[in-house]
């Protein structure tokens, strides 16, 4: 044996209560589950008072290039995530078409990370480049919506044809054979928001032939939360496919409280289907989603051209004026810029604070940032409710996904969203311990085997013999996350070992430097 864990209170990630047996682990795999395991072991250690279960599977991320960047992962691994599903929301890094790179470029731009250049085509050279970085976790990916617009369609920002829409399916099919996990929209994301219906259940049915996931932001504007999981739903029967719907929320505050009501959509929906969800009553994004979709067309460089000019800027504006996403109300000092490059004096200002401090109205501030800025320009949204987000975490059918990308702790002229470095012990303390919505076993399932189950993950997010040692040790009693929207750059407390193929990326609440993390395909078992 190469590591003998003794003492633990165990969860297999089932859903199971925990049970008091010895694990041991060899070449990366779980060897053995027993009362008590005698022989020889490299090393022993002995976990009384802490609990030991499956790594957490964050089954929604945007880290697609952010662990190019900084392949550590910290602020994830800190957490006890092992594995990340990177690719969400319509965005992926590949497929690319070598002529359009910079418009792929400026598209990813869109997840916070500074740009990086793309020497990769397709999935298998993406995930070259990935394995080169040597994780510290694992990465799981999807093929992103908009990102095939781009790589099939010299004009993404437009209806696609019959001819755009075969060669999007071929290019997913290629992915998904080469070990992709599945496809994902962003149906309020340009350039994946110019998909009708049609076009994206022709590409969910290229998933099904490969009985793989469709993971999707849907289609949410003022006044259609309920009629965008409908869509949803409807997309993925006529395709016959499986639907993972991304992050549910009610972000329309003429929706807010009304839970129930989307819950009753999955419950009858009469399709595998499932949803994850974060922690929080605020979400974040590029600040450029905001905008009215047409101003977007092109990218950030075409909207610093067309605001010059008076007559666009006059329209745009209007638009703005009629609220975002179809008409939904502006709070301004609801929305909270976190992240602006080099203007280091706008995080932490909500948008009213800055047009007040400007001297203008706050839809000419929301205009001129991201005009002058770009994509960089991201901000936190406080458009949701507790109860809301609690009722979603509590059902059957939800699983845990942080919506935020790895990163490291050390601090910065920004203010991400906390979800990035405490999404998962939050449950474990806030919603377990504290507030119980859930109970434990329940969470480490909602953390581990369910996520690996929507995923077909193969031999990961349990503890049984033959699976992969993916490991957290954490103490029920203490774990908790310190990430605050004023200070989010803090490790959680009470997450003493994460473990990733059998080797130890965090120990004793410190990371080791190891980077054990790998690519995993779909075809794998």
């Amino acid at each position: 044996m190469d590591l003998l864990l003794r003492n633990a209170d165990v969860y297999d990630g089932t859903g199971a209560p925990a049970q008091s047996v010895d694990v041991a682990v060899t070449g990366g795999r779980i060897s053995a589950i027993e009362t008590r395991i005698d022989g020889a072991a490299a090393e022993i250690i002995d976990l009384t008072g802490l609990a030991l279960a499956p790594g957490f599977i964050d089954i929604h991320t945007h880290s697609d290039v952010s662990l190019l960047h900084d392949p550590s992962g910290e602020s994830k691994v800190r957490q006890g995530v092992t594995t990340e599903v990177v690719g969400n929301c319509g965005y992926s890094a590949f497929p690319v078409h070598p002529g359009r790179r910079s418009e792929l470029t400026d598209h990813l731009a869109r997840l916070g990370d500074e740009p990086m250049p793309i020497g990769w085509t397709g999935f298998p050279q993406y995930a070259e480049t990935m394995s080169e970085a040597r994780p510290a976790l694992n990465v799981a990916m999807l093929t992103g919506h908009s990102a095939l617009r781009i790589s099939a369609m010299a004009e993404p920002y437009r209806p696609a044809n019959a001819e755009d829409v075969a060669a999007m399916a071929r290019l997913l099919d290629e992915a998904l054979e080469a070990g992709a996990f599945g496809l994902s929209t962003g149906l309020t994301h340009t350039p994946s928001s110019f998909g009708d219906p049609a076009e994206v259940t022709a590409l969910v049915r290229v998933c099904a032939r490969h009985d793989a996931m469709y993971a999707t932001h849907a289609r949410i504007a003022a006044g259609r939360e309920i009629d965008a999981i409908d869509e949803a739903i409807t997309t993925t029967r006529n395709a016959g496919g499986r639907l993972q719907f991304s992050h549910l929320a009610l972000n329309d505050p003429a929706w807010w409280g009304r839970a129930e009501r989307a819950l009753a959509r999955f419950d009858a929906a009469g399709i595998d289907a499932a949803f994850d969800v974060y922690p929080y009553d605020a979400s974040s994004s590029a600040m450029l989603q905001y905008l009215p979709e047409w101003t977007q067309e092109g990218g950030g460089t075409l909207l610093r051209r067309h605001h010059r000019d008076p007559a666009w800027r006059e329209r745009a504006l209007a638009d703005i004026r009629r609220g975002f996403l179809g008409g939904i109300p502006w709070y301004w000092e609801r929305i909270v810029i976190v992240a602006a490059g080099d203007r280091t004096d706008l995080p932490g200002q909500s948008v009213a604070a800055v047009g007040e401090a400007w001297g203008c109205p706050p839809e000419e501030v929301l205009l001129d940032l991201c005009a002058e800025l770009g994509s960089i320009v991201q901000v936190v949204l406080y458009y949701r409710t507790e109860a809301d987000m609690t009722a979603f975490l509590a059902h059957p059918l939800a699983v845990v996904g942080s919506d935020g990308n790895a990163q490291p702790l050390r601090e910065r002229d920004d203010r991400p969203h906390p979800r990035a470095f405490g999404t998962f012990p939050r449950v474990l303390g806030r919603y377990v311990r504290e507030q119980p919505v859930l109970g434990l076993a329940e969470a480490i399932r909602k953390m581990t085997a369910a996520p690996a189950d929507r995923l077909k993950l193969g031999k990961r997010g349990r503890l049984l013999p033959g699976y992969a040692a993916d490991l957290v040790a954490f103490n029920p009693a203490t774990v908790i996350d310190r990430a605050t929207f004023d200070k989010p750059r803090q490790a959680p407390d009470g997450i003493r070992h994460t473990i990733v193929n059998g080797r130890f990326v965090v120990r004793d609440g410190i990371m080791t430097g190891e980077r054990s993390g790998e690519v995993l395909r779909h075809a794998s078992r």
